[in-house]
């Protein structure tokens, strides 16, 4: 299958994804977390990037992302952007940096802007953290919205069902929607949420609305990168489509190292000084 290797090597801003909003070209965004995976993701021509607190699952080995502090985001945010160049660069804030208090939160953005070289941040919430969405960007620091599923908020859901089923959740979704992009959002991801609704949301937008799990009317998709590339074993929700199978190509290839080394195959003649 031949791939998507962008030959546009102007980097990726805000504008310029409101611009593909415009003219109906998807969004392609995918999670990554290190130096070595970021050259790749970079290279192959994606729109965004983006430094999730998901590192709290697929490289901490966390339950929840509940755990992910302020220093490990910059941390991960370093490393990534260190081989970014074209790609927009969005790093989530982690729970518990700017939930309730919004001169933390905006002490809290400005560390991740400044330490961790990020173009943008994501923030989770609506109406509940507006007044910290508010503060930050009167700092002039880019802010992608998040509603629907929300993992920094589980302990309060209790479950990872789809969001916004019922009527209710829908119209404050929607309404939530529309603070974000009142307060001066550029985007807002919407996870695991009824297609319809979905849609909804993005026809009655102009910023984008990166869908995961959100069907296929939205502006674009964001997808953890171990899941689409098979890395991760045991997680198979509907929304995801795995595009390789790293799991089984690296368990075969560190077995035939191991069998290498173990019958002193390996290092040969040609492998040595």
């Amino acid at each position: 299958m031949t791939g998507y290797i962008s030959n546009d090597t102007r980097k990726v801003t805000t504008h310029r994804l409101i611009e593909m909003k415009q003219r109906g070209e998807k969004i392609s965004m995918l999670t990554t977390y290190d130096y070595t995976m970021a050259k790749i993701v970079d290279g192959a021509g994606m729109d965004v990037i983006l430094v999730g607190d998901s590192a709290s699952n697929v490289m901490a080995g966390n339950v929840t992302t509940l755990p992910m502090t302020l220093d490990q985001m910059i941390y991960h945010a370093q490393s990534v952007e260190r081989g970014v160049s074209r790609a927009m660069l969005v790093v989530d804030m982690p729970f518990g940096s700017y939930q309730g208090n919004s001169k933390e939160g905006l002490a809290s953005a400005i560390r991740i802007m400044k330490e961790g070289n990020a173009d943008a941040l994501k923030l989770e919430g609506g109406e509940e953290i507006i007044e910290t969405v508010k503060r930050i960007l009167s700092a002039g620091i880019p802010i992608m919205g998040h509603l629907g599923l929300m993992p920094q908020s589980i302990n309060k859901y209790g479950t990872y069902t789809v969001r916004a089923k019922d009527e209710e959740e829908a119209e404050k979704l929607v309404r939530d929607a529309h603070l974000l992009e009142e307060a001066g959002c550029f985007a807002i991801v919407l996870e695991k949420i009824p297609a319809k609704l979905a849609a909804r949301v993005a026809s009655e937008l102009t910023i984008p609305i990166i869908g995961i799990g959100a069907g296929g009317q939205v502006d674009g998709q964001v997808l953890v990168i171990q899941d689409m590339l098979g890395m991760s074993q045991g997680f198979s929700p509907r929304f995801l489509r795995r595009y390789a199978d790293l799991h089984t190509i690296m368990t075969n290839a560190i077995g035939q190292y191991i069998a290498d080394v173990k019958s002193s195959d390996f290092p040969n003649e040609k492998e040595q000084y």
